[in-house]
Order: structure tokens, then C-alpha cells, then sequence
């Protein structure tokens, strides 16, 4: 086998591998997480104004999480109904609020740190364990739900103290479509300004 044939060979091995050679796994969930820390902790120190630091939480937010699933999850079955317009203007009116809502969240963390404690699979995705510790406040516990489904590595669930990003994010949503009385538009239109 000369090396052109060699490197064909190889090449074509490399194009026809099982996805599993470069499926998710523990070290590349943590790294995600690792990642999504280093980035939020570096716009809590930059000393930017909040509304500055709340549209890089919404480009974090989009670069780690699966927010076409989130959002998916917390429209629910009234995703049914909606044409593929709302859908979108939904899930982008969700990410501008969820980062907001959870932008919030992270300002706690000024001067404090998140530890990746562990790994484990679980099903498909892999459940990346964090300790948070705040000044003042006993640590506790934020679990991020990591997988590939989308084509890449992404969180699509967290746990907050326990807390389900999306049960409560599906329970706040139901109740915003409530209060408009079903109506989708309405809706996003409200999402839009609690973002």
C-alpha cells in the first residue's frame, strides 16, 4: 500500500467512524459547564452596567443551551397550535427572557465561584454537578443537564437548590398565556417586555 492509498484509506475511515467516536462523554459535558462558568463569571467581574452584562448572559445563554429545546418544553402543548412564525418569535422572545430571569440569578454570584463537583450519565445526556459558593450564603447545589442532541454539546435542563428550569419555566409560561387568554401573540408580546 503506498502512502496515497494509505491516506485515501485513512481518510475515508475518518468520514465513515461511528458518531460515537466523537459522541458527548464526561469529559466533554464538564467542559461545557467549565466553559459556560469561566464566561458568566467573566461578565459578572467586567463591571459593565446590567443591562450590558443581561445581553451577554442572552449570548452565553445561546451559546451553551439548547434553547430551541427549552423553549419547545416550556411553550408545551400549546405548541401544537402555533404556526411556525410564533414558534420562532417565541423562542426568541424566551431567550431574551429566560436570559434576563436567569441573568439575575447569576449576579448573585459576584465574588463567589461554581465548582464542577461531578459527572455522571444518565439515559443519553450526562448531569454535570456544580457547588456554588456565595459570600454570606451556605454553598448549594446547581445541576446542568448536557447533551448532544441538537448535533452539539449544550445544556437543556439545570436545577437550581432543586429547582427544574423546565417545569418552571413551563409552569411561568402557562400563566402568562392565562392571563391573555390563549393567545399566543399576546403572549410573546408580554415575553417581549419582561425581557
Amino acid at each position: 500500500m503506498n502512502r496515497r492509498m494509505f491516506l485515501a484509506a485513512a481518510g475515508a475511515a475518518t468520514i465513515t467512524a461511528p458518531s460515537a467516536l466523537w459522541a458527548l462523554n464526561e469529559n466533554s459535558a464538564s467542559r461545557l459547564i467549565d466553559n459556560l462558568v469561566t464566561d458568566i463569571n467573566r461578565v459578572i467581574a467586567s463591571g459593565k452596567s446590567e443591562n450590558a452584562m443581561y445581553r451577554d448572559f442572552e449570548r452565553i445563554f445561546g451559546q451553551y443551551s439548547d434553547t430551541s429545546y427549552i423553549a419547545a418544553y416550556a411553550m408545551g402543548v400549546d405548541a401544537r397550535r402555533a404556526s411556525a412564525a410564533q414558534k420562532r418569535a417565541f423562542s426568541d422572545a424566551f431567550q431574551g427572557y429566560i436570559s434576563r430571569k436567569y441573568g439575575q440569578r447569576f449576579r448573585e454570584f459576584i465574588g463567589g465561584r461554581l465548582e464542577v463537583t461531578g459527572v455522571k450519565r444518565v439515559k443519553k445526556w450526562f448531569e454535570v454537578s456544580t457547588t456554588a459558593y456565595l459570600k454570606g450564603q451556605a454553598p448549594f447545589e446547581v445541576t446542568f443537564l448536557v447533551s448532544n442532541r441538537s448535533g452539539k454539546d449544550l445544556f437543556f435542563n439545570m436545577y437550581i437548590e432543586g429547582v427544574n428550569l423546565l417545569l418552571t419555566e413551563r409552569t411561568e409560561i402557562g400563566a402568562i398565556l392565562d392571563r391573555n387568554r390563549g393567545d399566543i401573540d399576546k403572549m410573546i408580546s408580554e415575553l417581549k417586555r419582561l425581557s
